[in-house]
C-alpha cells in the first residue's frame, strides 16, 4: 500500500478530516521535512490514533519519547496474576517488549509489599506516536503509567475498569504526601527505580521528598526519582533505549545525586510560590505534530500490515 493510499484511508475512517485541522506557530516546532509532500503536513496523531494493533515488524523505538514512534509493539494483556490494564477502551496497553516484561516484574514487586499487583494506565498506543488525547510522550513504547492504587482485586471487569478512580496521594498541591500514602508505595517506586531498565520515573514533588526524608543505606536509586507537576494519581515508568536500538533517542540521563535538594526546592516553591517574571516571553502556542515532523521510520510504521 502506498504512502498516498494510506492516508486516504486513514483520513475517511479516522477522527474526522485529516485536511480540517490546523495548527499553530510551526517556528516553535522541529522544521518540516518536504519529502513527503501534501502528506507530510497531515496531523500524526489522527494517523496513529487510527490504528488498532501493532506492526508485523520486529520492535524498535524511532525517535524521542515525545516525537518519534514504535515498530513491533506488542499489548500488555488485559489481566494477569498479578496486573490489570485500566481504561481498555483506550487500547493504550502497548509497549516494546521490554516495557511489557518490566511492568509485570514490578507487578510482581509489589505482591511482596503486600498489594494483589498493579493497575497499570497508559503505556502506548499499537504503533506508539502521537496520542489523540493526553499525553505529549509515551510515543515509543518505553512509558508506562502505574496507578498508585494499592490493588487488592484482580478480578475487576472491562465496565470497572472503565469506571474505578485512581487514588491521589498528594496534600497542599502536591507539597506532601497524603494519608493514603504507605511505605509500599515507597519499596514499590524503590524497586522501579533499581530496575537497570529504567532511565528515569516521575512523581509529584511531596512523594520525592518523603523518600528521600525514608530511605536508609544506598540512595543512588533516587537520582531516577524525578519531581514533576501532576504524578499524584500515578507515577510515570521511562525505560532506556534498549541496547544496540538505532533510532532511538535516550532523554538526558539526571543530574548527579540524589535530587533531594532540588525536590526540596520544588516543595517550598508550592508553598512559597516566587512571584511571576514580568520579563518573561509568553509561552508560544504548540502545533499539533504532522507526519513529516516524526522520524522517517514511522511512514513504514504506518504502512505496514
Amino acid at each position: 500500500m502506498g504512502i498516498r493510499t494510506l492516508i486516504t484511508f486513514l483520513c475517511f475512517f479516522a477522527l474526522g478530516s485529516c485536511a480540517g485541522q490546523s495548527g499553530g506557530d510551526l517556528s516553535s516546532t522541529p522544521q518540516v521535512r518536504k519529502d513527503l509532500g501534501p502528506q507530510g503536513q497531515l496531523v500524526a496523531k489522527t494517523l496513529f490514533g487510527a490504528k488498532r494493533n501493532g506492526s508485523r515488524q520486529a520492535a524498535a523505538a524511532y525517535g524521542s519519547y515525545a516525537n518519534g514512534c514504535a515498530a513491533g509493539l506488542v499489548q500488555l494483556p488485559e489481566t494477569g496474576p498479578t496486573w490489570q490494564a485500566m481504561r481498555l477502551s483506550r487500547n493504550r496497553n502497548w509497549g516494546h517488549p521490554e516495557t511489557v516484561d518490566f511492568v509485570q516484574d514490578l507487578s510482581r514487586a509489589a505482591v511482596r509489599q503486600g498489594w494483589a499487583g498493579l493497575y497499570v494506565g497508559d503505556m502506548s498506543q499499537p504503533r506508539g506516536g502521537p496520542m489523540l488525547t493526553g499525553h505529549r510522550s509515551h510515543q515509543i513504547g518505553l512509558d508506562a503509567d502505574i496507578w498508585m492504587n494499592p490493588a487488592q482485586d484482580m478480578t475487576l471487569n472491562r465496565t470497572q475498569r472503565e469506571n474505578i478512580s485512581a487514588i491521589s496521594m498528594r496534600r497542599s498541591n502536591g507539597a506532601f504526601v497524603n494519608s493514603s500514602w504507605t511505605r509500599g508505595h515507597h519499596e514499590v517506586l524503590k524497586a522501579a527505580a533499581s530496575d537497570k531498565r529504567v532511565a528515569r520515573i516521575f512523581v509529584f514533588p511531596g512523594a520525592k521528598v518523603q523518600m528521600c526524608k525514608d530511605a536508609k543505606g544506598d540512595r543512588s536509586w533516587l537520582r531516577k526519582i524525578r519531581p514533576w507537576w501532576g504524578h499524584h494519581y500515578h507515577f510515570h515508568v521511562r525505560l532506556a533505549c534498549p541496547k544496540g536500538a538505532r533510532g532511538c533517542v535516550d532523554q538526558a540521563a539526571p543530574p548527579a545525586g540524589d535530587g533531594c535538594a532540588d525536590a526540596q526546592q520544588w516543595v517550598n516553591n508550592i508553598l512559597n510560590p516566587p512571584p511571576p517574571d514580568p520579563n518573561a516571553p509568553a509561552a508560544k502556542p504548540r502545533r499539533e505534530l504532522r507526519l513529516a515532523d516524526l522520524p522517517t521510520q514511522c511512514v513504514g510504521v504506518l504502512q505496514s500490515d
